[in-house]
């Protein structure tokens, strides 16, 4: 497979970069709803520890991907796929892209009001965005908390789109993101 896509296929890169940041910010939810629920310890920090830093990891792998997007082409969508839904298609996947950067960036703006060092993955220091301020803080954690339930429903969409495509509408939507898939056939 090619690392740049084709009009029929993504690339390595880009199928990568897709599932590297899924699977990412999967782990994010699951962590940051189970380090909400911690009691305050030495524990709950290290969890948080790793939040913050597979978040920073999530903003700059956003980033690189939508570096790649700019230079990159896409492949085509299915002829028969109607105009409305390649529209919804297209503001979906525009306001994923928004996300990938909002809550990373609300998470580290909620955690330099807050006056927390930040470190990624403990080898190096993250600059603060801000000083404290407790009014930037809690718009923040407001920020950061309503963008998790517009991601989680976002995703919700995307992944019902991409199974719509492959099990009703049996075109290669979602086989061309998810390597080893075939296009099923169509029934007899």
């Amino acid at each position: 497979m090619p690392w740049r896509s084709t009009d029929d296929n993504w690339g390595h890169l880009t199928r990568l970069l897709h599932w590297g940041i899924a699977l990412a910010i999967i782990a994010l939810a699951v962590i940051g709803l189970y380090m909400e629920a911690m009691p305050n310890s030495m524990a709950k920090l290290k969890v948080y520890a790793l939040h913050k830093s597979l978040g920073l990891t999530v903003l700059a792998l956003a980033l690189v991907r939508l570096l790649w997007r700019l230079f990159d082409r896409r492949p085509a969508y299915p002829a028969a796929m109607p105009g409305w839904q390649r529209q919804l298609s297209g503001f979906t996947h525009g306001l994923l892209y928004v996300l990938m950067f909002a809550m990373p960036l609300s998470g580290w703006l909620y955690n330099s009001a807050s006056n927390f060092p930040l470190r990624w993955f403990n080898l190096f220091r993250v600059p603060a965005l801000s000083g404290p301020d407790p009014e930037l803080k809690s718009l923040a954690l407001l920020i950061h908390q309503a963008g998790f339930y517009l991601l989680a429903a976002l995703v919700a969409v995307h992944v019902g789109a991409a199974l719509y495509h492959h099990f009703v509408q049996r075109d290669a939507t979602l086989a061309r993101m998810l390597p080893g898939l075939s296009v099923p056939k169509e029934p007899r």
